[in-house]
């Protein structure tokens, strides 16, 4: 397995749209579907911002790192935040059949992607999100059908 890249952000929203940008170029020089393309920018986005929401309490001054790892045609996304360790067994989407904003980050990021595992960091406080996509992947990406019924 190979790094590609390794970034440090802030935990501010306004990282988001940059971050989007970089993923997609990033994506695109490796060759990577259209359809995974959007798959990876929307759960990389969805997982950071989790971690700015939930992780850190909307405190804009913590650090995530994401590393990007390549593997013949599956790319490993690993996002790393440093706040206390959370219980595994507890992160899950709420209840689809509750019809309100939000909260679908958790299945959003199941959704697009191939594999998602979440990990403490070993001997350190923090978490990490281990999310894998085939780069050449047929399968569509477009979940909106599932919340437009």
């Amino acid at each position: 397995m190979i790094r590609l890249e390794r970034l440090h952000l802030i935990s501010r929203p306004d990282k988001l749209k940059p971050l989007r940008r970089f993923v997609r170029e990033l994506a695109k020089k490796q060759s990577c579907s259209d359809e995974s393309q959007e798959c990876l920018v929307m759960a990389i986005n969805e997982a950071c911002m989790n971690v700015m929401q939930h992780a850190y309490d909307d405190e804009r001054d913590k650090e995530i790192i994401i590393e990007f790892w390549i593997d013949k045609e599956e790319l490993l996304i690993k996002i790393y935040d440093f706040a206390d360790t959370v219980d595994i067994a507890l992160i899950k989407s709420r209840d689809l059949e509750d019809v309100k904003p939000g909260g679908l980050g958790v299945h959003i990021i199941n959704q697009v992607m191939d594999s998602v595992n979440y990990k403490h960091i070993p001997g350190e406080q923090g978490n990490v999100l281990e999310m894998r996509k085939n780069l050449n992947s047929s399968d569509a990406c477009d979940i909106s059908e599932q919340y437009t019924k």
